[in-house]
């Protein structure tokens, strides 16, 4: 598509997209848009990491796939992306202005997508050739292909740099052999970033990232069994699979680079995910809880409720501050870490809070709705503080990078 000569005004813009998904989509049900809560009605799970059956799973993509397939052909899959590769090239309150008139209609969530389109396409924009963009971001944009993100490792995590993973150059080709895990979305994913060593020092030199076909020979996804009894991640073993030099993101030996711009995106993404926790439970429902516990007249109770629902709104205003400069045209900084930093924080807070409000109803599934089932997201929780990169990375990052702070000795 190309940008009008004369691009719409906001309230313009609006209109037209309300008229297109109301041809299109029923009105969101009434108590959604409000986000209405009342104790004891519907389901009572409060999960951090979902794994819904495969059946389930299956449906919600294809519906997750035919709606990105239908905004694409709209003028609405990438609103803010180059007129070159797909998008509409309008400036960032454009795609706030769609986001807001898409919470009026019945529409899939695409959080499936947040990988793809938050975390590896920004990349790809980036650092990848032209043929990169033309092939991948129509894709990604339009649901076509989903991607997952493939760093962590059984001996590196968040230091990234020690990856033992291998790509070997073979003429025109790559062979790369080793193992990843904890990748979210792996067995549903088309397309995969990955950091590999292609030397053997010096560090931080001697990785290259590739942009690999999970569907290749070779590639096998394993589900990851976590506390909680889900598997929401994967473990993914790479043997001898081959993949084209063209496929390579960025030069040979810049793989750390492509990899921290990958992060910045994700640690953005994480945080702007539940606005530090907002989306995984509201306050409306721990306050339920208080109430139904018979705490509410509790002081003590009282003034850590208070606690946890200022530093959860604090870290919603820290998401809308980096969203406005993202819409602003403003690259993410170092200061992405304080929205990750919040959300795992926000994370532990909650789960404190639950543990002290239910007691042994946290551990004892007595059958009342709405105790025992705080219990996944309270052993969910501590992985937030690992996914994305750890806590101590991140707080090292913002200490040096936006505070200033000498490097420890």
């Amino acid at each position: 598509m190309s940008a009008p000569s004369t691009p719409p005004s906001l309230e313009e813009f609006a209109a037209a997209a309300r008229a297109w998904l109301a041809e299109r989509y029923p009105a969101a049900p009434a108590s959604e848009g409000k986000r209405r809560f009342v104790w004891g009605e519907g389901s009572d799970e409060v999960r951090v990491f979902q794994e819904p059956d495969p059946a389930t799973e299956a449906d919600a993509l294809a519906g997750i796939r035919r709606w990105r397939a239908g905004v694409w052909e709209g003028g609405y899959g990438w609103i803010t992306g180059p007129t070159e590769y797909g998008g509409a090239g309008l400036p960032g309150a454009y795609q706030g202005a769609f986001e807001q008139v898409s919470r009026q209609f019945d529409v899939p969530g695409d959080s499936s997508l947040t990988i793809g389109l938050g975390m590896i396409a920004p990349t790809i924009v980036k650092h990848g050739t032209e043929d990169q963009k033309q092939r991948y971001l129509p894709a990604l944009y339009s649901g076509e292909k989903i991607a997952c993100q493939l760093f962590s490792e059984p001996g590196a995590g968040s230091d990234l740099a020690s990856i033992s993973t291998k790509a070997v150059r073979d003429g025109d080709v790559w062979r790369i052999s080793g193992q990843k895990v904890w990748t979210s979305g792996a067995h549903i994913s088309d397309v995969g970033e990955i950091i590999c060593r292609t030397a053997a020092e010096p560090r931080h030199k001697n990785l290259t990232a590739f942009l690999i076909d999970m569907h290749a020979p070779g590639v096998t996804v394993r589900p990851l069994r976590q506390m909680t009894g889900d598997a929401a991640f994967n473990e993914v073993f790479f043997d001898d699979v081959v993949v084209p030099d063209a496929d390579r993101l960025g030069a040979e030996g810049e793989g750390w680079t492509i990899a921290l711009t990958t992060l910045a995106n994700e640690r953005n993404a994480m945080g702007h995910s539940s606005f530090g926790g907002v989306g995984i439970l509201s306050t409306e429902r721990l306050a339920g809880l208080v109430r139904n516990q018979d705490l509410a007249g509790d002081a003590t109770v009282r003034q850590e409720f208070g606690e946890v629902v200022s530093h959860l709104r604090s870290a919603r205003y820290v998401n809308e501050v980096i969203a406005a400069q993202a819409r602003a045209g403003q690259p993410p900084g170092a200061e992405i870490g304080l929205s990750k930093i919040a959300l795992s924080d926000n994370m532990r807070r909650l789960g404190e809070f639950v543990g002290e409000v239910l007691g042994p109803e946290l551990v004892a599934d007595t059958g009342e709705w709405g105790t025992y089932a705080w219990s996944s997201l309270v052993l969910g929780a501590p992985g937030y503080r690992l996914g994305g990169g750890s806590d101590e990375v991140l707080k090292n990052t913002v200490a040096q990078r936006v505070l200033g702070l000498p490097r420890a000795t």
